[in-house]
This record gives structure tokens, sequence and C-alpha cells, in this order.
């Protein structure tokens, strides 16, 4: 096992709110209207000024072109102190926060009937990434909430694009990514209580975050974001 960290987030002045970037997915197959979305719509509607940061959202494709496109570009633009991704699962019946993604695998077409080539995401060198968060943290402050809504964690994305944009995440700094996946609206959470789910979520990172930087302060290039990751070479 190996692990580099070749990102850090950067800020361009000392009273910038820290900011998070959340994206949701759009519509595909059964999900005409994608939960994932409408839970980032509802997250900037219950605003975050309490938290502390400058929230930023998108939605995204469900396209492996759109995701290696998108997702670096973000990285560039907002350089984010925390990435969350959201994307609908059936099977989950709680806010379920994966701990890894795969580079390879993806043998189920986009939207646009497209597959990545030889079912492998062109970006990073490691079979397996894992987040550096600690996510035992987070679920734990997740489930001594009372809001009605549970975490749990799990270790199986699903080698689709939910799997595949945190794969690309994780590979520009697994120290700053999560994703997060969430049932369909009203199974069993209603919209504002996932939101809700999901502020708590970022409120605790930044907690997390926040004490970590307070052991680093260094600034790398640009061309040193190609693949900050914990690693299991296969």
């Amino acid at each position: 096992m190996t692990s580099s960290h070749l990102r850090v987030p950067e800020t361009s002045g000392m009273n910038e709110k820290p900011v998070v970037v959340l994206t949701g997915f759009g519509p595909f197959g059964q999900y005409k209207t994608n939960a994932s979305w409408e839970v980032v719509k509802a997250v900037k509607d219950l605003g975050v000024d309490d938290l502390g940061i400058h929230l930023e959202t998108k939605e995204i494709q469900v396209s492996y072109k759109t995701v290696l496109e998108e997702i670096p570009k973000l990285w560039l633009e907002f350089k984010p102190t925390l990435v969350i991704h959201l994307g609908v699962s059936a099977a989950a019946t709680e806010l379920t926060i994966e701990s890894c993604a795969h580079k390879s695998g993806y043998r189920r077409c986009d939207v646009s009937g497209k597959l990545p080539p030889d079912g492998k995401c062109v970006n990073g060198v490691c079979e397996d990434v894992y987040s550096e968060l600690d996510l035992q943290k987070v679920v734990g402050d997740m489930n001594n909430t009372n809001i009605g809504v549970s975490a749990t964690i799990s270790n199986n994305a699903g080698r689709y694009l939910c799997e595949f944009i945190y794969y690309t995440s994780l590979c520009i700094d697994n120290r700053h990514t999560l994703f997060i996946h969430v049932p369909d609206i009203g199974k069993p959470y209603t919209l504002e209580q996932m939101a809700q789910g999901i502020k708590v979520i970022i409120g605790s990172i930044m907690d997390q975050i926040g004490r970590n930087s307070n052991c680093e302060n260094v600034q790398l290039s640009a061309q040193d974001q190609a693949c900050s990751v914990k690693c299991n070479e296969i």
C-alpha cells in the first residue's frame, strides 16, 4: 500500500470562506427526476451560512465523458476545500457513505450509450482508491442528530457513474472528497430530511478538515494535482 498527497486546497484571501462543491446527477434510466440533484438543490435552499462556507452546486450528466471533462474543471475553478458527490441508489435505505472507488470494471453504458475505453477510468494509476476522511466520525455525527436520518458506510459504490465520478475526484484529492448515495425521495426520507442530513455531514467534515489543516501549510503547483491517493496496487 502506498500513500501520496499531492494537492492541498488553496484560498486566495484570508477572509474568504472555504468552498464546498456539491454535485448531483441528472436523469437516467428509471429516474426521470434524480433524487441526488433534488437533494443538492434542497441543501442550497436550506442555506449554509451557519457553516461558514461558500457552497457551489453542479448537476452532472450521467455520462463518462462529462465526468472526465467537468470534474477536473470544478477542482481547478473553485479550488474547493471539500467536494461531495451525491448519487441515487434504489438499494439505499440510509445516507450511504462510500469509502472507496475503483479504476476498472465499468461495463454499463451511460445515457449516451457509451462506455469508457476498456471499462476503465483514464485518470489515476491505482486500482482501489480510498477516502482518507474519518468516515466513522462522520457517521457518528450524523447518527447522533435528531432529524430522523441515519448514515452507514459502504465499500461498493456500484461500478457505474457514481463510482466513476468518485474515483475521478479521489485521484485529485482523496483527503477532501466524499461520495454519498441517497435513497429515492420518500424511501424512506423526505427531501428536507435528506438535505438536513447532507448539511450535517458537510459540517462534520469541515470540522475534521479544519483540525487536520492545523498540521499542514503546504502550497503545491497545479501540475502536481494529478493523483493524490491511498491505494492498493494489484
